[in-house]
């Protein structure tokens, strides 16, 4: 599967304008049935095509997670690898559609306000975690980075947590046709991906220096970082060192993250390929399609905009 993007889409990319964007989310999951029931029926994408192993669903005709069956287990704990893929959604009113449609279907999920965004988390069939995401960075004010913490003062200069209870009444309020079937509108996108490292400094420097992130929140001692795509939205990739320094990858058998797409300009993308070069990192050309690994050997495949 390419991970291109045609030029009539860029409309339909909210965050088209930065530096990078994603294409499609793999996973490895263990029960084919399962997984689609949570990813189309439960979330609200649509199945575009079966090819092989994978499945793809997506948002008008542009797959957002694609899924491989097969995996004979669930997630390790302790190791590198996905911690969450999260979804955005374009506004209030399908942020609060598919909210309400998982309290209505009895899972268990964690409504979370982080001020610059609005979120709930939920693990699929397999356990790897979800997170849904509205974003509002015209909430946040100023965000103030330590090395062993970060404080975060609201648009009224209020200081804020960074994770506090969401106001879920508030939420559903934007909801008024009560239509819980409808799947997730175009202008969903993968909005951000964040990821289990096991060196957070290797990390930082691959996916700025080489890849073209831009550093917003680095904390050493907190063993996370946060990094933007030069947009207004300050979270567009997240890693921490949650399992542990030095954690060894994701097995292979495990359900896990297979890989993640990003797509770049042409420009961007040769240009990513000569750091590559001058950095002595592997990789691997597919057609058109960039392939290498992070210093934690998870992989990221690059496609040219188009």
């Amino acid at each position: 599967m390419t991970a291109s993007v045609a030029t009539d889409d860029l409309e339909r990319l909210p965050a088209a304008h930065e530096r990078l964007t994603y294409g499609a989310v793999h996973l490895d999951v263990t029960d084919a049935a399962r997984s689609v029931a949570f990813w189309r029926d439960l979330i609200g994408l649509a199945e575009i095509a079966r090819t092989g192993d994978a499945i793809h669903l997506g948002v008008d005709g542009r797959a957002l997670i694609v899924l491989h069956p097969g995996a004979g287990y669930g997630p390790v704990p302790g190791r590198t690898g996905l911690y969450h893929v999260a979804i955005h959604l374009p506004n209030e009113t399908e942020f609060a559609r598919v909210l309400a449609r998982i309290a209505a279907a009895g899972v268990p999920q964690a409504p979370t306000d982080h001020i610059f965004s609005k979120a709930t988390y939920l693990s699929d069939p397999d356990g790897i975690q979800l997170e849904l995401t509205l974003e509002t960075p015209e909430r946040a004010g100023e965000i103030t980075v330590g090395p062993a913490s970060v404080t975060i003062r609201d648009a009224s200069g209020r200081l804020r947590g960074l994770t506090e209870a969401l106001d879920v009444r508030e939420v559903l309020s934007h909801l008024t046709d009560r239509d819980l079937d409808r799947r997730l509108p175009i202008g969903t996108t993968v909005g951000h991906v964040h990821l289990h490292v096991a060196d957070l400094e290797a990390t930082r420097r691959f996916y700025t220096d080489v890849i073209g992130f831009e550093e917003h929140t680095f904390v050493p001692g907190m063993g996370f970082a946060d990094l933007s795509a030069g947009g207004r939205f300050p979270h567009r990739f997240a890693f921490n060192t949650w399992q542990g320094e030095g954690a060894p990858p994701t097995p292979a058998g495990a359900a896990r993250l297979r890989f993640f797409e990003l797509v770049v300009e042409p420009a961007r993308l040769a240009a990513i390929r000569e750091r590559l070069d001058s950095d002595g990192q592997p990789y691997e050309v597919e057609g058109d399609i960039l392939i290498t690994r992070d210093p934690s050997a998870n992989e990221l495949r690059l496609a040219e905009l188009r």
